[in-house]
């Protein structure tokens, strides 16, 4: 039974056609609460974005919830940090094409989808991503990639 509940769930993830990234038009800025808001914005001084996209009940959420707010405050200036609460309002996820929450998509300075993780993700894999595409936020100063 087991067995073909999974079957099912795989198949409904299969026939689901993908949808391309969302653009990052600018939006309503977030909520000034420190993990909630319920739209995007886009910063005008060309930083990379993490989105994290979940819900403030969900278990793993929640234990991404310190790391984002860690990564807000260490990197302020140099990474922009958003969270859309997907369950408080559906919509906000939808042009994000999500499957799963928490998921965090990687946005590079200009604006462009560089790569999305889903699940539970720790600070230091968070750091890893980003210097795997050439941003550096272990040391002080401008984080644009390398040349």
């Amino acid at each position: 039974m087991l067995v073909l509940l999974a079957a099912a769930v795989v198949a409904v993830f299969a026939v689901r056609p993908r949808r391309e990234p969302a653009s990052l038009a600018p939006a309503p800025a977030p909520a000034p609460a420190p993990m909630v808001s319920h739209g995007t914005t886009a910063v005008s001084g060309g930083i990379p974005r993490l989105v994290d996209l979940g819900a403030d009940k969900c278990i793993p959420c929640k234990a991404m919830a310190p790391i984002l707010v860690e990564l807000r405050a260490e990197y302020a200036g140099r990474m922009q940090v958003d969270f859309i609460d997907v369950w408080k309002d559906p919509s906000a996820g939808d042009s994000y094409n999500i499957y799963a929450i928490p998921t965090q998509i990687f946005f590079g300075a200009d604006g462009k989808e560089l790569t999305r993780h889903e699940g539970f993700n720790s600070k230091a894999d968070i750091l890893a991503t980003w210097k795997k595409f050439g941003y550096e936020f272990s040391s002080p100063g401008p984080s644009a990639p390398k040349s």
